[in-house]
C-alpha cells in the first residue's frame, strides 16, 4: 500500500450475493472513521483470496467502487484480481470504469495486450 491509498479492504473465499451488503457496509465504516482524506484518495481492495469469481463478485466490486467514489471521490483499485474476474469485467464493460493495478500475466498470456488487443 502506498502513501496515496490509506485504505485497504480485503475480500477473500467465496463470495455471495448475500455477502455483498457486509462488504459494502464494512468500506463505509472503513472510510468513515478513517482520516480526512482530500479526493482522489485509493482504496486498495486485495481480492486475491478470493475463491471462485462469479457475478456476485463483480455485484461486489461495483458496489464497492460506487461507494468509494461518493465518499469524497476516492478510487477503488483492485489488487490480486483473479484472472476470471479480469475477464468478467471485461465482458461486462466494467473494466474501462474499475481500476486495477497492474497485474502480472498469467501462465500461457501474452500479456495485458495479447490476444484480445490484437
Amino acid at each position: 500500500m502506498d502513501a496515496t491509498a490509506p485504505y485497504a479492504l480485503v475480500v477473500t473465499g467465496r463470495i455471495t450475493r448475500a455477502d455483498v451488503p457486509a462488504l459494502c457496509a464494512e468500506l463505509e465504516a472503513m472510510l468513515a472513521s478513517g482520516p480526512e482524506a482530500p479526493g482522489g484518495v485509493v482504496v486498495d481492495c486485495d481480492l486475491a483470496g478470493v475463491v471462485r469469481p462469479d457475478l456476485a463478485v463483480v455485484e461486489a466490486v461495483a458496489r464497492l467502487s460506487l461507494i468509494a467514489r461518493r465518499a469524497g471521490g476516492r478510487t477503488l483499485r483492485l489488487r490480486g484480481t483473479p484472472p476470471e474476474l479480469v475477464t468478467l469485467l471485461d465482458l461486462l464493460g466494467l473494466a474501462e470504469v474499475i481500476s486495477m493495478a497492474e497485474q502480472p500475466p498469467a501462465p500461457g498470456e501474452v500479456g495485458h495486450d495479447g490476444p484480445r488487443g490484437a
